[in-house]
């Protein structure tokens, strides 16, 4: 994977997590007071996955994906 590809997926896995965070806020004021702390946890590890992939993409210098030469 190059440096572009873990940035689409950090954005990706940003989305969810935010989506998840909504989806958690709804619940917990809603009838589906249950499902807000799983939903939150799931949205926390998809922030992790995110956070990730961005040092992934920062610790490579371009968005080349061949090896370096020795």
């Amino acid at each position: 994977m190059n440096r572009d590809v873990h940035l689409k997926l950090a954005g990706a896995a940003i989305d969810r997590a935010a989506s998840l965070a909504r989806d958690a806020e709804r619940a917990a004021r809603g009838d589906a007071r249950a499902l807000a702390e799983p939903l939150a946890a799931a949205g926390g590890l998809w922030a992790q996955v995110a956070d990730s992939h961005t040092a992934l993409a920062a610790a490579m210098t371009s968005t080349d994906d061949t090896a370096p030469e020795a």
